[in-house]
């Protein structure tokens, strides 16, 4: 293969200078910050409770989504006047443009994009154009290119701009950011970091799910992990990735993994060894909602509230009850990046299916003078020169160890004073951030070492020459 950057990347056919400036008020700060939710499934709500429980930060004022009862039951939640319920994300977008147009002024102040990933580049570049500040669920794109015009439309409109990196925003995360600014363990010099995808997750989500085939989304890396990624360069920053390797295959989750006593059978209902399957979809969904429980991973089979019917409907009729060896899913299992750094420290990620824990990160950082041991529950910080050793165990409030709702509070905040800086990031480092992933699936399709920065130039360059035909 060429040494050049594949076009599997490519969609077919340092901070700003500026900071965004707050939306005028009579004392130059929002007092409530008005929100636009573009697809109210599994991401768009758990952003959006933080202004059912917090009124006096910010409000949900118009929605857009396809889906007649999410949309209807997500209107009635925040009680959302029915002129700025949508569809459709354009039939929103050319309301807000009508309204710019007649009194000056847009529908919100900000917009949450949590739409499918090969949706985010369109939708979010609208809004931007429109003027809206901009909370983007991962990934930016499903594409180099996509990044790289993400991050110039964002620039240009010079708006707030968040990024779906949760991992940044979490009580855990962030105490354990303190420890290393802090220099009390001296210098980070190596970081070994797993993500445990969990069994049934992976099964749910990358093998029957959105996100099973690369060409409908991106390859598994991007949509799981790059806000690992993103964490790890954030604790080794200053000091930015030089180099970069990878390795992974879909090693389980294919025809030829499939138990001789399943025979032919392509659904689980159907399935004669149903009931020894730990991806038996009868299990995973049908069991629980028994039960009573209605939320993830059973809320996305079905629009509106589940219940045993219209589950046991998709499960006959729909992907989420296809047998796993039997999907078109095509993305890796498992997965290792190796990232080296400028100042010579180097870190590893594995992410992998086959786990009892559910995304719960497991993280060894070694410093020069200790080390930091933890799973995201809790960490150990262990110092050599004093030995000593100390347990922390930082809230954990909400999705992500509390990253959720750490991120939307931080926008919500940094919108509301006009700050960037609010966020700790900005587009230009969650660009190049997504370029690192990129990078890392380049070096596991071609075995070879990828140079992190003569990657970012090419794919610039190339993007320039695109740009220069059209």
């Amino acid at each position: 293969m060429s040494s050049r950057l594949s076009k599997s990347f490519f969609r077919k056919g340092s901070k700003t200078k500026d900071e965004p400036m707050a939306l005028p008020t009579s004392t130059g700060v929002q007092s409530v910050v008005t929100l636009a939710v573009i697809g109210c499934g599994q991401r768009g709500k758990n952003y959006s409770q933080y202004s059912l429980d917090f009124p006096e930060q910010c409000k949900v004022v118009a929605i857009a989504e396809p889906r007649p009862a999410t949309r209807k039951q997500f209107a009635q939640e925040h009680q959302i006047d029915q002129t700025l319920v949508f569809r459709t994300w354009e039939e929103l977008l050319a309301a807000s443009e009508d309204t710019v147009k007649a009194i000056g002024k847009r529908l919100a102040d900000a917009v949450l994009v949590t739409v499918q990933d090969h949706m985010h580049l369109e939708v979010t570049t609208a809004f931007a154009k429109q003027g809206y500040h901009i909370l983007c669920e991962k990934p930016m794109s499903t594409s180099v290119e996509g990044c790289i015009e993400m991050e110039e439309v964002v620039r240009k409109a010079n708006i707030i701009f968040g990024m779906g990196h949760v991992m940044r925003y979490s009580p855990y995360s962030q105490e354990i950011t303190e420890v290393i600014r802090s220099g009390s363990l001296g210098e980070l010099v190596n970081a070994v970091h797993v993500e445990p995808v969990g069994y049934y997750h992976f099964a749910h989500s990358y093998v029957r799910g959105s996100w099973g085939k690369e060409r409908d989304s991106s390859f598994s890396l991007m949509t799981k992990c790059c806000h690992d990624i993103d964490l790890l360069c954030h604790w080794f920053g200053p000091a930015k990735p030089t180099r970069v390797s990878s390795f992974g295959s879909l090693k389980h989750f294919n025809k030829a993994s499939k138990p001789m006593e399943a025979r032919g059978a392509t659904r689980c209902l159907d399935c004669p060894m149903e009931k020894k399957c730990e991806y038996s979809a009868k299990k995973i969904y049908l069991e629980p909602v028994a039960h009573g429980q209605t939320g993830w991973p059973i809320k996305p089979l079905v629009d509106g509230v589940p219940d045993i019917e219209n589950v046991m409907e998709a499960l006959q009729t729909g992907p989420y009850g296809r047998c796993v060896y039997e999907c078109e899913n095509d993305v890796c299992d498992n997965q290792v990046v190796n990232l080296e750094f400028s100042n010579g420290s180097t870190a590893s990620l594995t992410m992998v299916a086959f786990s009892s824990t559910i995304c719960e990160r497991q993280t060894r950082l070694h410093f020069t003078h200790g080390e930091i041991v933890g799973d995201m529950h809790k960490f150990t910080v262990t110092d050599f020169r004093k030995k000593t050793s100390k347990t922390f165990r930082p809230s954990n409030l909400g999705g992500h160890g509390g990253g959720d709702i750490g991120l939307i509070r931080s926008f919500v905040e940094a919108v509301r004073f006009g700050k960037q800086q609010i966020l700790g990031t900005n587009v230009e480092e969650v660009m190049q951030n997504h370029l690192i992933v990129f990078a890392a699936e380049l070096s596991r399709k071609e075995g070879r070492v990828v140079d992190c920065r003569a990657f970012e130039v090419e794919a610039r360059d190339m993007v320039a020459a695109a740009n220069a035909k059209t």
